[in-house]
């Protein structure tokens, strides 16, 4: 473990690894479901990713976006502070509006990153929008009509808008740290031959690492048949809490030591 994520307690942390269990959050998929979402404009499925289209157009005009020509619609739905990196795609930005993609920003926190993210959806109008504050609702439709999810992180214990992203086919675009390298799929060579990607990963949690993702996102998005299968790979993934339900149970019983 890293003196930057131990707190202090990394010699301890260290020192008895093997008493230490990780356990990934999960999500309500009754809740998270794009098959029967009544927030969104249309309802979707791995079958009918097209039908995605209408929450995308929803969205764009929600958020006074010029349509994308050909570049994905990214959106981002987070606590406005440094821990979630959002200073970073501050400065990220040239990379995604440079390749004539969008971006749909719903969060509050930190005043600073808030005027700071006010003025970027003023200088880049018709390119980014900005809505300070949190509204479920449209987090649902963001989730249901954005092709992309960003979360440039700089450290998360697990995390939870890259699962409903994954449960919408919106395609993560995260930092390669904590849960959210436990729970995206890179979408590098191998894993795009073997069929099983489902979003992007980047380190180190840099403005130009973040950069670089964002452009491998837009380079990947021109092939819409590898696209689309990367987010039924992602729709498909466990990310409900049976899995972890059933590890939390196997570990209460050994604890209990019992059978």
């Amino acid at each position: 473990m890293e003196p930057e994520f131990g707190m202090g307690l990394e010699g301890v942390l260290r020192a008895r690894r093997a008493d230490l269990t990780g356990i990934l959050n999960g999500i309500d998929t009754r809740i998270w479901d794009p098959e029967t979402d009544p927030a969104i404009h249309r309802t979707y499925s791995p079958r009918s990713l097209k039908r995605k289209a209408v929450n995308r157009a929803a969205l764009i005009e929600r958020f006074a976006l010029q349509p994308p020509d050909e570049a994905p619609l990214f959106c981002v739905i987070s606590r406005l502070t440094a821990q979630k990196g959002l200073d970073l795609l501050l400065e990220a930005l040239p990379a995604l509006t440079g390749r004539g993609a969008r971006l749909a920003l719903l969060g509050s926190g930190e005043p600073e990153l808030e005027a700071a993210w006010k003025r970027a959806a003023r200088d880049h109008a018709g390119a980014v929008g900005a809505v300070i504050g949190y509204d479920e609702a449209l987090a649902h439709q963001m989730q249901g009509g954005a092709d992309a999810i960003l979360i440039p992180s700089r450290f998360e214990p697990c995390g939870l808008t890259q699962l409903c992203g994954l449960r919408y086919g919106t395609l993560p675009v995260v930092a390669r740290t904590g849960g959210l390298a436990d729970t995206v799929i890179d979408a590098n060579q191998a894993a795009l031959d073997a069929g099983c990607a489902t979003g992007f990963q980047f380190a180190p949690v840099t403005t130009a690492a973040l950069g670089h993702a964002i452009e491998r996102a837009c380079d990947l998005f021109a092939n819409r048949r590898v696209w689309a299968a990367m987010q039924r790979n992602a729709m498909r993934q466990p990310v409900g809490w049976e899995r972890s339900a059933a590890q939390y149970f196997a570990l209460f019983q050994e604890v209990a030591g019992k059978d």
